[in-house]
């Protein structure tokens, strides 16, 4: 037997040995539920490992865990309840709610009046107050002072209506690469990894150091830290990867329904890419039929999107042999077009020339 037949024949009897022994310590190349009679994914995937029931899907989806909080999200916070401790000092953009009037009814005032930000605040007929870095009832006593000018013994009635402290806590916040969320002049908050219900308890208690049993209320404004990934593979012209987030409720053909369908370049061969969070965890490999999702209205591989699932799109074999074919073709339709310009102007610069009446071939750049 010929020396390059014995060394494929031991390359074969190894491989062999390799799979033997991979099925007998339980874990194949590829964990995977499988479609009945499309094949085309991935190359050591079977085709006969029945479709997996206990797969979440379209119909039969799962509650995702409780949500925690991770860098990038945005929270939205709503101060319910945000009242300072005493004694409070006004500050620019509080708003406060004033009653003027008289037994006479003479004038009457009342409504907000937001203190501007020389801490003034413009009464109208009656004038401007400064009240300022005063207390409410530094301020109450001042507004009666200036209405006692143009009314008879007029009363006053001073609240404060909206905080410019709750400006700074209420809104949307980025919880920041180190998991902080920050509050203006109140500091920041490590919420890295809370849900919702442990954040609003954090950050109540460290707002009681400023205010009086403040409650408010915690929702996610943007899931930016929970993520699905769809790759449509190129076909020898480089493969896309767009990134979505997870609310929940996707499935596959919510997802491709974000990238508007398969291109030109796609086939109909798609799966899905779980990650493990064990190490030495065997891949699991969810496969698409296409056709039965779309086209019958069958749910059995529609699965439900989990995050960190990839969503593969293999690529349509015809198109990446023509893509293939093209590209090594290129750089000598290149080379070759070059040499036939060049063939060709010389060509046309050494042909037939008049001269003196008659015809002769002349050779060279000149002739004339």
């Amino acid at each position: 037997m010929p020396a390059e037949s014995r060394l494929r024949l031991t390359n074969l009897l190894f491989l062999g040995i390799l799979s033997c022994c991979a099925v007998a310590t339980g874990c194949s190349p590829f964990k995977q539920y499988s479609v009945h009679h499309y094949g085309g994914y991935p190359r050591h995937l079977s085709s006969q490992t029945p479709i997996s029931p206990e797969a979440p899907k379209e119909l039969h989806k799962l509650v995702l865990p409780t949500y925690r909080v991770e860098p990038p999200d945005i929270l939205s916070i709503d101060a319910v309840s945000l009242v300072p401790r005493s004694p409070y000092f006004l500050k620019p953009t509080d708003v406060l709610f004033i009653s003027i009037f008289n037994a006479l009814s003479e004038i009457e005032i009342e409504g907000e009046f937001p203190i501007q930000t020389d801490g003034n605040v413009d009464l109208g007929i009656i004038g401007t107050v400064e009240v300022g870095g005063l207390s409410l009832a530094e301020t109450k006593a001042q507004i009666l002072m200036l209405a006692q000018e143009t009314l008879a013994d007029p009363t006053v009635s001073v609240t404060i209506r909206h905080f410019a402290t709750q400006q700074q806590i209420a809104g949307e916040h980025l919880v920041t690469p180190d998991g902080t969320m920050t509050l203006g002049s109140y500091g920041s908050l490590s919420v890295v990894g809370m849900t919702l219900a442990e954040i609003k308890s954090a950050l109540e208690k460290h707002l009681s150091e400023y205010f009086h049993e403040p409650e408010i209320s915690v929702a996610v404004f943007a899931y930016n830290s929970k993520s699905y990934y769809v790759i449509m593979q190129g076909a020898g012209q480089g493969d896309q990867l767009l990134r979505f987030p997870v609310t929940g409720n996707e499935t596959v053909i919510d997802a491709l329904s974000q990238v508007q369908g398969l291109t030109p370049a796609s086939s109909t061969h798609i799966w899905i890419a779980r990650p493990s969070s064990e190490a030495d965890a065997c891949d699991l490999i969810l496969p698409v039929d296409w056709y039965a999702m779309t086209q019958r209205g069958k749910i059995d591989t529609n699965y439900q999107v989990l995050p960190g699932d990839r969503i593969y799109v293999a690529e349509d074999k015809l198109v990446a042999l023509d893509s293939f074919v093209a590209k090594w073709t290129a750089p000598f339709e290149r080379v070759f077009g070059f040499s036939l310009l060049g063939s060709a102007t010389v060509s046309r610069l050494s042909g037939p020339v008049l001269k003196g009446g008659g015809m002769r071939f002349q050779r060279g750049l000149g002739g004339f």
